[in-house]
């Protein structure tokens, strides 16, 4: 069986270590450049059995819609990693899903931004690494934003005080792996001491799974604050990194053979 890893960071930890184990199972893994070159299964040779999108570059999207218009299986689909790149059309899903997403309003350009009312969060529209979130609780802290991302288009959302620390839920095929992780916007709110280990409780897991359903993730992460009613989802991350979750490669193996399965495809047993 061959599966294919579409990403620009094969060194990922979670990804090598997912390889590895595919690897004893007597799969081939084959990574897949977004940008075009690939160690090999490229668009013009013969499919993998599956393909795990674990990019979410224009390059990589355009990539996956290729692989799935010519009939293969890739987790996540390229049309639910590109919803999950805007963060307006996410939170409008979400809201129609009946999840507690928090309002998110698209504001244009950050420099066209006028009379808001402090202190609220600030964040790109489109997700991306190393994008834009921030909380802005000032004049003075939106002009010092306004000079470093001008024209960053953006979305606002109503501040949640908390205590400095973000849940994070990532789901794998099902299975739930949590952690509370230093908040983004913990250096402006003071962040009290936590411990990074975290059990969420089985109403919090079942919200994540909810997530899944309505997005058509299969790889994805849940990112909450408690909210002053009901806890309330600020993000949702198609295929993240999962980083230091015990399980958590073993959960991306098992995922992609039993997708390869599903479709009809070899055993792991019967070799590449």
């Amino acid at each position: 069986m061959r599966v294919g890893l579409i990403t620009g960071d094969p060194g990922h930890p979670v990804l090598a270590a997912t390889a590895e184990l595919l690897a004893r199972r007597g799969c081939g893994v084959e990574v897949v450049l977004p940008g075009g070159g690939a160690s090999a299964g490229g668009p013009a040779e013969s499919l993998a059995d599956v393909y795990l999108l674990k990019a979410r570059t224009p390059q990589a999207l355009t990539l996956a819609s290729e692989l799935e218009r010519r009939g293969a299986a890739v987790v996540n689909s390229a049309a639910a990693t590109e919803l999950c790149q805007d963060r307006v059309r996410m939170a409008e899903l979400a809201r129609s899903a009946g999840l507690p997403f928090a309002t998110t309003v698209a504001a244009g350009r950050l420099a066209e931004l006028a009379d808001p009312a402090y202190p609220f969060v600030v964040k790109s529209r489109h997700s991306r690494r190393h994008d834009l979130v921030a909380l802005v609780d000032s004049a003075a802290r939106l002009r010092e934003l306004v000079e470093r991302w001008p024209r960053e288009e953006v979305v606002t959302q109503p501040y949640v005080r908390g205590s400095g620390w973000d849940q994070k839920l990532w789901v794998v095929d099902g299975q739930v792996f949590a952690a509370r992780r230093r908040s983004e916007l913990s250096a402006v709110e003071g962040a009290l001491a936590a411990a990074d280990e975290w059990e969420p409780s089985a109403g919090l897991v079942a919200l994540a799974l909810r997530v899944g359903e309505a997005f058509g993730l299969t790889v994805y992460g849940v990112d909450l604050l408690d909210g002053a009613a009901e806890p309330v989802i600020v993000d949702v991350n198609a295929f993240p990194g999962v980083r230091g979750r015990p399980g958590a490669p073993e959960a991306l193996a098992g995922l992609a053979l039993r997708v390869a399965w599903e479709r009809g495809r070899p055993s792991a047993s019967g070799g590449g």
